[in-house]
């Protein structure tokens, strides 16, 4: 490894995950600061509340330490971090219902002024919270944030088929949802 004077060598992540396994806390506190904005954008788009995401983001990394010993060194970190994260949003969706933030115009042609708009807007955001918690996670991380199943699969660690099958139940659920207020979706 060619380094230049006054430089650190960069440690190999599953050096680094190894030490972190066995309770090394300056491994830990290396992987905290490498992984700590990713761990909180991705649980921002999940629960899609800043100052929920925050304390979320504490929550995972508090998770992360207490099972540390569970970690396999052989894996890349950030994916069990994002796994953790996704159970500790899904978590807090269970018990407080965030506020899912929707685009500030849906199209709907058939609305003819903003408050109409805001009334549909404000109907299909309370659809959408009345989901459950695990519907509501992979159908914001799906339909709103537009990622691939493959991502979702990796961070929730359930297959493809039954994050497939996730969004199809809380799509379905929405439209009877909608339609019972009398919202064509």
């Amino acid at each position: 490894m060619d380094t230049q004077a006054g430089d650190k060598p960069e440690l190999d992540e599953a050096v680094l995950g190894a030490r972190f396994a066995a309770g090394d806390l300056a491994a830990f506190e290396t992987l905290f600061r490498q992984y700590q904005r990713p761990v909180y954008a991705w649980i921002v788009r999940i629960v899609r509340n800043p100052a929920a995401a925050e304390d979320l983001t504490v929550e995972t990394f508090w998770r992360i330490w207490r099972s540390r010993r569970r970690f396999d060194s052989s894996r890349p970190f950030g994916a069990w971090a994002r796994r953790v994260a996704t159970h500790a949003a899904i978590d807090h969706l269970k018990t407080a219902r965030a506020e899912v933030q929707l685009p500030a115009v849906l199209p709907s042609p058939d609305a003819a002024d903003a408050a109409e708009r805001r009334e549909i807007r404000d109907a299909v955001a309370g659809a959408f919270r009345s989901l459950p918690a695990r519907l509501q996670a992979v159908a914001t991380l799906a339909l709103i944030e537009e990622l691939p199943y493959e991502e979702i699969s990796a961070a929730t660690g359930h297959p493809i088929g039954t994050i497939k099958t996730r969004v199809f139940r809380a799509v379905r659920l929405l439209r009877k949802k909608l339609s019972k207020l009398g919202i064509r979706p």
